[in-house]
């Protein structure tokens, strides 16, 4: 068990889980398991959980589902500054409304895509960045334009920042080259890792959190893996890294929902299933992850 760490004054930072749905059978929400993970999480050393987002299948929730699931995540975590709830939507006015249920439920931060559904120009990224900032709760900008096809470049980026829209970016392209412009346009944005098989590269160009996948299944080791790699620690990091390769590369594939909740149920978590479109793996896939999982557990990876 890795040691909390001491306060943050950004709450935004360090390792943050990307945490899945926890589902029963009869696709009905298991607060109570969800819950009970995210204490795990934290008891792991993990800085904070991230719920709502696209591992936690937000589009498939009902508003009570939505909203009951960011109360569980405050509770359990034990502090609300360690509970970053994704607040995405199709508009503004709806991210917002997310953005208030979570100021109300105590949240340090949110996660917030550029409107999805649409594929709008500059002007209506910053006007949606700008409605949600308005309620007061610092904004993480995710960029992802595989799915939303709006590309948060370093340079929208940097207005967004400049006009206190975001805090942060969750940054997903997997294209290292992008911390360096970041970080020479707007040296005061925090740069967060937001594709796990990218989390060394990233972190050696300055990267300052992980909102990750992996650690639902082998918190310790990622915790370790994200503490070495951020202070330039290269002799527990790379080898450490290339260990959980074979996991990590999972959190960038469209599968990353199966495939994560499959490797869960191999080390003994709430994996479970997934609420429609999401289908189960097929099977070659669902063996090469569990084979990955019991290969990591059987290093002594947890």
């Amino acid at each position: 068990m890795q040691p909390n760490p001491p306060a943050r004054t950004r709450p935004w930072r360090g390792v943050m889980v990307a945490t899945p749905l926890t589902l029963r059978d009869d696709r009905s929400v298991d607060f109570d398991a969800y819950g009970e993970h995210v204490r795990q999480l934290i008891a792991a050393g993990c800085d904070g959980v991230v719920p709502n987002g696209s591992l936690g299948e937000y589009q498939t929730l009902t508003d009570d589902e939505r909203a009951r699931i960011v109360r569980v995540a405050v509770e359990a975590a034990g502090d609300g500054d360690r509970v970053m709830p994704g607040v995405s939507a199709y508009g503004g006015a709806e991210s917002r409304r997310w953005a208030e249920q979570a100021a109300e439920a105590g949240a340090g931060s949110v996660l917030l895509l550029p409107p999805n559904g649409y594929r709008c120009d500059d002007a209506a990224v910053r006007a949606h960045y700008a409605e949600v900032a308005a309620v007061g709760v610092p904004v993480v900008a995710y960029n992802n334009p595989y799915d939303t096809k709006v590309d948060l470049t370093p340079r929208l980026l940097t207005e967004l920042h400049q006009e206190g829209a975001v805090v942060a970016v969750k940054e997903f392209t997997g294209d290292v080259r992008r911390a360096y412009e970041i970080a020479e346009l707007a040296p005061g944005l925090d740069l967060l890792v937001g594709a796990d098989d990218v989390l060394l590269e990233l972190a050696l160009a300055g990267a300052v959190g992980w909102i990750a996948g992996t650690p639902n299944m082998l918190p310790d080791c990622c915790v370790e893996l994200y503490r070495a790699a951020v202070t330039g620690d290269l002799a527990t990091a790379v080898p450490l890294y290339r260990q959980l390769h074979p996991l990590l590369r999972w959190d960038s594939k469209p599968e990353f929902v199966q495939a994560i909740k499959v490797s869960m149920d191999v080390v003994g978590r709430h994996g479970g299933p997934c609420r429609p479109p999401r289908f189960p793996l097929p099977a070659d896939a669902a063996a090469a992850v569990r084979a990955a999982t019991e290969k990591a557990l059987a290093e002594g990876l947890n």
